[in-house]
């Protein structure tokens, strides 16, 4: 069966996390020119010094106070965020923002505003109740191109702070705004910082964002997707497999833009940041219908898949495997194409080499495969060799694997017992120590492993030290032997 992703991979997830909050906050004390003449530099200055500065009706010394805020804000280590926030200031950086003739007041600003955003879910939102969000937005027709980056940047920290924020931003109509932005000619920084926040709009699932959110940001993420860019690349992907984190219409808005083959293409990037959110979109469209697994495979997924399941990173080994159980949850014409593009090989190799958490996807793959495949398609399967390696696992210590292992076992022998093939697979069984082990399992403390074993010993074993030593060819020992 396939297995929708309830649950976030932490260690796939890790990276990007790691990613996000170094980029959350903006620590690059370069003064950009938002404007033909610079005003006064900014000096450094006390947080009292900050609070009368800015409350001045001096434009020049607002702007001292708010770059001298933002500097302090701007720190690497344990910025004074919750000051910022207890002091006050937060309604008077909003009201510079719309200081539209000065805007180098308006950059200091909205630079002070995103990295306070970047903080904890309360200073983000005191930024947004502060009447942020639409200042901000309004930011984005500046003719200074430096105040627009960082009012997307801003308005990225808010929508990646959770749904509720992330409908705030899409509710005040920020997305048909930041699309006018993207195109060919603007600087390599800003469509970065554009694409971020574009992923920051499309993730959290409870609720997703709306559909008509989607609809309008699914044509540029196609767009990006054709950058060359690693980090456009990598937070594009990252947004396509947050909207392809559910449900079939949810995976069909995606693939209806005719993206799948490129994705295919970055899943053979050298990169693990491109590399890992493709084949993780990849991965959650193969949980959709089978139409949708068909387009994925027709795509060329089964093409790179196999040098994924070989991939040095456990973390992509684990989540190609994923990927794969999923397809070989399909009908036995999916089936017949793991067979083609020759899965066997390597899925044999992780349940024998891999690390456990990529041994339980594998035998997921193994699970799916056999109880949905023909009887043709089952005896390759037992022809690859997949029993050796998949018996020790009767010894691993997570009982839902064991049980899986189990109800493969017992689903094989039920198929060759009405094929006439019960003792040959019986004998193969006995000689890679099975039945030792399916035995030792009859006392094992869960009740639903112990009778499984049990079920089995009785059904398929009982008879096992009876088997006469001469036998007929069967058609499973030839297919076992050839």
């Amino acid at each position: 069966r396939r297995q929708q992703r309830m649950t976030i991979s932490l260690e796939l997830r890790k990276a990007k996390k790691d990613e996000q909050v170094l980029k959350r906050r903006n620590i690059n004390d370069v003064s950009p020119e938002p404007a033909s003449e610079k005003p006064t530099k900014g000096v450094s200055l006390s947080l009292d010094e900050i609070i009368k500065g800015m409350n001045s009706s001096d434009p020049v010394v607002c702007f001292q106070a708010t770059q001298a805020a933002r500097k302090m804000l701007s720190r690497e280590r344990n910025p004074p965020l919750n000051s910022f926030v207890e002091a006050g200031l937060i309604p008077r950086l909003v009201e510079f923002l719309k200081s539209s003739l000065h805007p180098y007041l308006q950059f200091e600003a909205a630079w002070a505003l995103t990295n306070i955003a970047s903080g904890t879910p309360e200073q983000t939102q005191a930024v947004v109740e502060a009447g942020a969000i639409l200042p901000l937005i309004d930011l984005l027709s500046s003719p200074h191109m430096t105040v627009c980056e960082q009012a997307v940047w801003a308005l990225g920290n808010i929508a990646g702070d959770g749904p509720k924020l992330r409908d705030i931003v899409i509710s005040s109509n920020a997305i048909p705004h930041l699309l006018t932005l993207v195109s060919s000619t603007i600087p390599i920084t800003f469509l970065r910082n554009i694409t971020w926040t574009l992923s920051n709009l499309c993730r959290n699932k409870n609720p997703y964002p709306c559909k008509e959110a989607v609809r309008q940001m699914l044509p540029v993420l196609s767009y990006l997707l054709r950058h060359h860019d690693s980090e456009i690349l990598s937070d594009t992907c990252w947004a396509l497999s947050y909207l392809t984190d559910g449900c079939n219409e949810r995976i069909g808005q995606v693939v209806n833009t005719g993206v799948l083959p490129r994705l295919v293409d970055l899943m053979t990037s050298s990169e693990l940041n491109v590399l890992t959110p493709s084949l993780r979109t990849m991965g959650n469209v193969v949980t959709g219908t089978d139409y949708q697994t068909q387009l994925a495979i027709s795509a060329g997924l089964l093409s790179v898949l196999p040098q994924l399941l070989k991939h040095p990173k456990t973390s992509i080994q684990k989540e190609a495997a994923w990927t794969l159980s999923n397809i070989a949850a399909g009908p036995h014409q999916h089936i017949q194409q793991l067979i083609a593009f020759n899965m066997l090989p390597p899925l044999v190799d992780l349940l024998k080499n891999g690390e456990f958490k990529v041994q339980k996807e594998a035998v997921w793959t193994v699970a799916n495969f056999a109880t949905g495949a023909t009887v043709d398609q089952l005896f390759v399967l037992v022809h690859s060799g997949v029993l050796g390696p998949l018996l020790p696992l009767l010894s691993a210590p997570d009982v839902r694997t064991v049980l899986i292992i189990l109800d493969v076992l017992s689903y094989i022998l039920q198929t060759a017992e009405k094929l006439g093939e019960k003792e040959s697979l019986c004998l193969l069984i006995e000689e890679l120590g099975g039945i030792d082990r399916i035995e030792a399992l009859q006392l094992h403390e869960n009740r639903q492993i112990s009778q499984a074993a049990l079920n089995i010993i009785e059904k398929h074993f009982g008879e096992v030290s009876d088997f006469q030593e001469e036998r007929c060819p069967s058609l499973l020992v030839a297919c076992l032997c050839s």
